[in-house]
């Protein structure tokens, strides 16, 4: 599907998106398969890799409704439920204008601005730099602040993150995601439940020991005996193990392609709803490794304006580098990156250390800047003089925002 400006980038986004979603929901099958190779090994220890993989598909069949079910029921549970269970782990509370009129009046204006329903507005009571919007439908939705972000960050740059967040919102990121940490949360759950069994059964049964001890006369069988008989449960247990890892894996991956194109999205819609992408980078370089929420799970973190948890070499990392995001909104909205910002409680000296080398070109747009990913209308100025008129009227993405 072709993407030539912001909201067909946006479109495009949601079509991969279904069919990543798609996919993430045939891995419960997956596991399914999985767990009827091991039952079978588990029932009968001495008959042949054909015999399992038949038998696992019939039970594959047999179960099929009912492994559906459960999987429609656990989406349910979270749909009503996910809200509160967010809340319990981060201690968020919803607050009114009276004790927020800071922060809600910024909401508030954002929405009435662009006809957008208001959300319900939590704080958190944290000194971490963070944010992230959730919900599933219009009354369910929230956007969720830190107190330490509030502190940290002035008008503008709360203006920006409230705008990031309401363009998750706009876009259906927050309704995709969500489901996405509820499908992914039930193949990790399920994967566990299905190895665990397995392992308990085969030390502590009969039927599984079976094949896990075998007497010295099996053991200088011939080759064709091992894989026709007993043989063929050792290969079936590891390919059934092989499957589990592979889906939850997989389940992983697809968290992470659901995730990163998003936030880069999350940020052009705030620009374009704000016009003001200094605002956002400058928002972005505070909260840049400030964000970390303790005790809050991974999948909380995911909802985030910013992950600082990169995993390893950056393999399961759910949001982009700062710097990859700050770039994107230099090069294509015509901000200027004033490198990592200090705040009052940082220790001294540290923000110098930081602090990247600036060159001397930083305040003027690389030379592809005026053709953007949204479109050949994009234009930014040569200079912080050239064009700024024009920017302002227009928006960052030119004539389609």
């Amino acid at each position: 599907m072709a993407a030539y400006g912001l909201y067909t980038h946006i479109a495009s986004n949601k079509f991969r998106s279904m069919l990543l979603l798609a996919g993430l929901f045939l891995l419960i099958y997956v596991l399914v398969y999985a767990g009827a190779l091991l039952a079978e090994v588990v029932i009968d220890g001495d008959r042949s890799v054909d015999y399992y993989l038949m038998a696992a598909g019939r039970d594959l069949a047999k179960a099929f409704p009912y492994a559906t079910g459960v999987a429609a029921l656990w989406v349910v549970i979270a749909y009503f439920f996910h809200q509160n269970m967010i809340d319990s782990v981060t201690g968020g509370e919803d607050v009114t204008r009276k004790q927020q009129p800071r922060l809600y009046n910024l909401l508030e204006n954002l929405c009435i601005s662009r006809g957008i329903p208001m959300p319900k507005l939590k704080i958190m009571e944290n000194d971490a730099l963070n944010a992230f919007a959730s919900g599933l439908n219009r009354r369910q939705y929230a956007v969720t602040v830190t107190t330490g972000l509030l502190k940290a960050l002035d008008d503008q740059e709360i203006e920006a993150v409230l705008g990031h967040e309401l363009t998750h919102i706009r876009n259906g990121d927050v309704q995709l995601m969500v489901v996405a940490v509820i499908i992914a949360g039930a193949v990790g759950f399920f994967g566990e439940l299905f190895f665990r069994m397995f392992t308990n059964l085969s030390w502590n049964s009969t039927g599984g020991s079976s094949y896990g001890s075998s007497s010295s006369s099996s053991s200088s069988s011939s080759d064709r005996d091992s894989k026709g008989s007993g043989g063929g449960a050792v290969i079936v247990v590891i390919i059934a193990i092989a499957l589990i890892m592979l889906a939850w894996l997989l389940s992983q991956v697809v968290k992470l392609a659901l995730s990163r194109k998003r936030e880069l999205l999350a940020d052009a819609g705030s620009v374009e709803l704000t016009k003001n992408p200094d605002a956002m980078i400058s928002a972005l370089r505070k909260i840049e490794n400030r964000g970390e929420l303790a005790g809050a799970t991974s999948a909380v973190m995911e909802l985030c304006i910013d992950n600082p948890r990169e995993g390893f070499a950056d393999l399961f990392a759910t949001h982009p580098s700062v710097d990859s995001r700050v770039q994107a909104l230099v090069q294509f909205a015509g901000g200027r990156d004033p490198g990592r910002l200090a705040l009052p409680g940082d220790t001294e000296g540290a923000a110098d250390d930081d602090q990247p080398e600036q060159p001397e070109t930083a305040d003027r747009l690389p030379s592809s800047a005026s053709r953007g990913p949204w479109g050949d209308d994009v234009a930014g100025p040569a200079s912080p003089s050239a064009g700024a008129a024009e920017d302002a009227s227009q928006g960052p993405w030119g004539r389609h925002v």
